[in-house]
């Protein structure tokens, strides 16, 4: 299990109840500390509460993925392409699995490993990630939402991770392809539009309103609606027929059952209880800026030009980030180079992909 966020936490909650053996590894000796003070991970919400106790806590990747079955990923996606590099050097062949992968996770992934000439081991991604969680303490995560229904998807020759994901989380529907995850990433449409339009109310209040809620105005859901339809013309072009935003939402389990009209992004969204009480970002710094950027909206970018679709809500979403954050996110973020796609045409990312030459 990497990683020693709110989504590591709760994925050790979940899996040590379920009697798997579960390593907890952290690179930051501060944020795995607190969990080792107390021999376990506390945690409440959805799942109960409780100390899980997994067989081993460390900051010693090799001792953490020494004769393991899989290696569970569960970070933001810009550590990604530092753990597959950890892995590759390690010579590990152990199968991956990216909790999420979000935009472009498992071509990043496997990218590394080819760049340094290493054997690639299976790979398989999660559209998102399984929990709804948060640390409020350093020892404890709450966990106010578990996946029902979200997309697993593997890399040619990535059998063996999709099938540890499978057994590992019962929410997991197989895709036919990575791209099928990739363009399903619902955090890209949730989190881009309002972080840029609330960027005002993020500075000046330290991000103290409910993003979900407060944040989720009728002039943030219309710029939502405009890039969940990119998203979805892009999916179309590569084969892949998605719901929208909604629809997703309410499959995960993040939006209300009882929301009929699905075009009502801000009403849908403000009545899902499990991201009702989750506060906007205290800073430019925060992830849903430094992730959903340079990880979920530039990679789309990436994948919308391959396909040949005009995405200009993306572009503008990009440009002003650009701005806003002081830096440029293509220059950390997961580019087409980056995913291993750079100059491919659309049959050829297809392939590369497992998927059939779909269509014209």
């Amino acid at each position: 299990m990497i990683g020693g966020g709110a989504g590591g936490a709760a994925a050790v909650a979940e899996l040590v109840a379920a009697g798997h053996e579960v390593r907890f590894w952290s690179r930051s000796a501060q944020t795995l500390a607190p969990f080792q003070a107390q021999g376990g991970v506390a945690f409440d919400g959805i799942l109960g509460s409780g100390t899980a106790q997994p067989a081993l806590m460390t900051c010693d990747f090799a001792a953490a993925i020494d004769g393991a079955e899989v290696v569970l990923v569960c970070l933001p996606t810009f550590a990604h392409a530092g753990i597959a590099l950890a892995l590759a050097r390690a010579g590990s062949t152990i199968p991956a699995v990216l909790n999420p992968g979000h935009t472009g996770g498992a071509l990043e992934f496997a990218q590394v490993f080819r760049s340094l000439g290493a054997t690639q081991p299976p790979i398989a991604e999660f559209s998102t990630l399984t929990y709804v969680a948060r640390k409020y303490t350093p020892s404890r995560v709450t966990i106010t939402g578990k996946a029902k229904n979200v997309r697993l998807a593997a890399l040619p020759h990535g059998k063996d991770a999709a099938d540890a994901a499978l057994e590992m989380f019962r929410s997991a529907r197989m895709a036919s392809d990575v791209l099928a995850c990739d363009l399903a990433n619902v955090n890209m449409v949730l989190h881009v539009p309002g972080t840029v339009l609330g960027a005002a109310w993020v500075e000046a209040t330290r991000g103290d309103f409910t993003f979900y809620v407060q944040g989720m105005t009728a002039g943030v859901a219309r710029v939502m609606r405009e890039l969940d339809g990119e998203r979805r013309a892009v999916a179309h072009a590569f084969g892949h027929d998605l719901p929208n935003l909604i629809e997703e939402m309410q499959a995960i389990g993040t939006v209300d059952q009882s929301i009929r009209d699905h075009d009502d992004f801000a009403q849908a969204i403000a009545s899902g209880e499990a991201n009702a009480r989750i506060k906007a970002p205290d800073s430019l710094q925060h992830r849903y800026y430094r992730e959903d950027f340079g990880h979920g909206l530039l990679p789309f970018i990436a994948l919308a030009t391959i396909a040949r679709v005009d995405v200009p809500v993306a572009h503008s979403l990009l440009r002003v980030a650009q701005a806003l954050l002081g830096f440029d996110p293509a220059s950390t973020g997961r580019t087409a180079e980056r995913m291993g796609i750079a100059g491919l045409d659309r049959n050829g990312l297809l392939n590369l992909v497992g998927g059939a030459c779909r269509g014209a």
